[in-house]
């Protein structure tokens, strides 16, 4: 792949990223997902977004299988 392919594909990548980040407070469901882990007790709190995580790696991988498949 050329350089000038690579610089588009990196430019595209950006973009999305940035609708991502300006839609990022519209998306209320992305973190808050059944199977997501939050304890509280006192002064301590613990979050892991077990499931979002997930999520979000399977939408990646469907994204990057399609744009890349040889």
């Amino acid at each position: 792949m050329g350089i000038g392919k690579t610089l588009i594909i990196i430019g595209v990548l950006f973009i999305l990223a940035g609708l991502f980040y300006m839609a990022g407070g519209r998306l209320t469901f992305l973190g808050h997902l059944p199977g997501d882990i939050h304890f509280s007790k006192g002064n301590t709190e613990f979050y892991f977004p077990v499931i979002s995580c997930i999520l979000v790696s399977v939408i990646g991988t469907i994204l990057l299988n399609l744009f890349f498949r040889r």
